[in-house]
């Protein structure tokens, strides 16, 4: 019997956690960031470019870049989303 209400309790608990993670508001841009395709051709501006790997927006505030060079090197940025600069 104790067995049973301990399932029961639990089913309930996984069945209410995916209903409050679709309320949380996502992370998203501020209002007069630059449009992801001008941050990336700046991106493709920089010396020995040669392709990017990742892109994604980080909460805090920034995306996360990152790129290889022509010989190969990998580089990971912290790029502001307003000024399309990097981030010290």
């Amino acid at each position: 019997m104790k067995s049973a209400i301990s399932g029961l309790l639990l089913a309930a608990l996984l069945a209410v956690a995916p209903a409050e993670a679709q309320t949380k508001e996502p992370a998203v841009p501020p209002q007069n960031s630059l449009k992801l395709s001008a941050i990336i051709a700046k991106i493709e501006q920089r010396d020995q470019f040669h392709y990017i790997s990742e892109i994604d927006w980080e909460s805090e505030g920034y995306y996360d870049v990152v790129y290889y060079t022509s010989d190969k090197a990998k580089v990971e940025i912290k790029i502001d989303p307003v000024s399309g600069e990097p981030r010290m």
